[in-house]
């Protein structure tokens, strides 16, 4: 039996090599991404195989719609061992023809292959220390890919020299970084701020902070409210905290409630909300917390997220609970996270400000008001 494979930089290419060499009868056994390694793929970019043979009665075989060859989805049926024994006997392997999935994940690999192949093969070391620093600092690899391409567009710049890369890169991720600034508190004007997220951030702990500050540091009238009634533990948190600090505290679990808290704390400067910690996906619970906050009517809404998540989590997270009408980003947990290049991630998707980053449990410690440039700096470990 002749099998023959096929190699080309996008798996359309790759069809389109097995149709023009065996015809449209060529009956497709395997494919796969080849895992070249992060300096193939930095040098080289993405390589596919397809083995094929016009010998083999299958279901499936390379379609053809008015003379334009379809893009299949392979399920193969075979390991690289059998495909090698060309005398055994193969199974017939369950193929899926013009698959919408896979249609999808080619036309992304072709957008993701942007980078130019002769410049690449040229790439001085310094530029390819860059990158991998970038992986390092768990960017994904489509964002460091485009820094480098910036990089490597911008005139004048010595791309030998990875100091000046640096600072480039620093220059770069910061501008990706948009900060909010602190909570402005205007004298005689109450300004509501509420702090929303999953479980399990730190919503609780950074309330406390933020009132210590403001309250023994600026001097300010801060009180509390919170709706976390979910949670005895998290009501009995914060509690202590306003006994420490000698704040009014409000416990709410009702929108009557919530007018009433908000009358009797009409004469302070600030008051910060704490609400229950909702799973992004519960839908029913999105909704009880934009009620409830539709009734507070506050002035900012934080997101609170941790820094140890995962990029795609942040996103969905943010996304998920942008619909209760988040106006900034508050990200905790710098202290444990292994990698902060998720917060490029996921500043780009949202399009929310930071205002404050936290590194540790200390109150009222432990807390900052988020800069773009350090920020940029603790992603490249490069913070003094």
């Amino acid at each position: 039996m002749k099998i023959k494979t096929f190699r080309a930089k996008t798996m359309q290419q790759a069809l389109n090599l097995v149709r023009h060499e065996m015809g449209a009868e060529a009956t497709v056994l395997h494919t796969r991404e080849l895992n070249t390694g992060l300096l193939g793929r930095f040098l080289r970019g993405r390589e596919f195989e397809i083995a094929a043979s016009v010998e083999m009665e299958v279901p499936a075989r390379l379609a053809t719609i008015e003379g334009i060859p379809t893009l299949p989805e392979w399920n193969s049926a075979f390991s690289d061992a059998q495909l090698d024994d060309v005398g055994r006997d193969y199974h017939s392997p369950i193929l899926q023809q013009q698959s919408d999935r896979f249609e999808l994940q080619t036309l992304v690999t072709q957008l993701q292959q942007r980078q130019n192949h002769a410049a690449l093969d040229q790439s001085p070391e310094s530029l390819f220390q860059a990158y991998t620093d970038l992986i390092e600092s768990d960017i994904e690899e489509r964002i460091a890919q485009e820094l480098i391409d910036r990089l490597r567009s911008q005139p004048g710049l010595e791309l030998h020299d990875r100091f000046a890369l640096r600072a480039e890169l620093e220059h770069m991720l910061a501008d990706d970084l948009q900060v909010a600034g602190p909570i402005e508190i205007t004298p005689g004007q109450k300004r509501i701020v509420a702090l929303v997220g999953p479980t399990g951030v730190g919503k609780t702990t950074t309330i406390a902070k933020l009132a210590a500050n403001y309250r023994l540091r600026e001097n300010q009238r801060v009180g509390l409210i919170t709706v976390d009634t979910y949670r005895i533990a998290a009501v009995e948190q914060l509690r202590t905290y306003a006994d420490i600090i000698d704040l009014p505290m409000e416990v709410v679990s009702t929108p009557r409630e919530m007018r009433e808290a908000k009358a009797r704390l009409g004469d302070l400067d600030l008051v910060l909300m704490d609400t229950a910690g909702r799973s992004p996906r519960d839908e029913v619970r999105i909704q009880e917390l934009k009620s409830m906050l539709a009734e507070a009517e506050p002035d900012e809404v934080h997101l609170v997220l941790s820094a140890v998540g995962s990029a795609r989590s942040m996103i969905s997270t943010a996304e998920r609970f942008a619909t209760v009408g988040t106006t900034g980003m508050v990200v905790t947990k710098l202290d444990e996270a292994t990698g902060l290049g998720n917060l490029v991630s996921v500043a780009r998707s949202s399009k929310l400000p930071l205002s404050y980053v936290t590194d540790g449990q200390n109150v009222p410690d432990d807390i900052q008001v988020a800069k773009s440039k350090t920020l940029a700096q603790q992603i490249l470990n490069t913070n003094p």
